[in-house]
């Protein structure tokens, strides 16, 4: 498994708090799956927290058929990235999966992901590399939102580099 640290300006010299993530890769026909915040029109690559008992590939699983409404399986064996993202008290570590679609299900949203209007979409890859790409734009308006697009733009560039991912223009 590859590993990346992003260290933000504002992290403590030592994080009291840790948050463990796994999110999931899916790419169909030269498109990738995203999840979109109509409110704040805000996209990420679909997951979420970790649950205590659960397998990193469980916790995938999970979070996919959450937010999207999609039964996956991870492709290939174990996470391929594992991105420790380092904010003030926190540490984020996040693990990358690979997909496929295996069925589809209910979709169970957080209340604060149904505020946020949370919404599935299949995105060209070229445009959600774009996307992810202006992560430095938020850095004096929107911390959160920088913050994540430079986390999925790393982690999508690493897919490619890695040829964990096609990237087709």
């Amino acid at each position: 498994m590859h590993k990346i640290d992003i260290l933000g300006l504002n992290r403590f010299e030592h994080p009291s708090k840790e948050r463990i993530g796994c999110r999931g890769i899916i790419i169909q026909n030269s498109q990738i799956l995203l999840v979109h915040e109509l409110k704040n029109d805000f996209y990420m690559i679909p997951g979420g927290g970790h649950e205590p008992g659960e397998t990193l590939e469980e916790c995938c699983t999970r979070e996919l058929q959450e937010e999207t409404g999609y039964v996956v399986k991870p492709c290939k064996e174990g996470a391929f990235l594992q991105l420790i993202e380092y904010y003030e008290e926190y540490k984020y570590i996040n693990y990358y999966f690979t997909c496929e679609i295996i069925g589809t299900a209910t979709r169970n949203l957080t209340e604060a992901e149904a505020e946020r209007n949370l919404v599935s979409e299949w995105v060209d890859m070229k445009m959600a590399l774009d996307i992810f790409s202006h992560h430095q734009d938020y850095a004096s308006t929107y911390e959160e939102k920088r913050g994540a697009y430079l986390r999925e733009y790393t982690a999508l560039h690493s897919a490619v580099k890695m040829e964990m991912i096609k990237y087709i223009s």
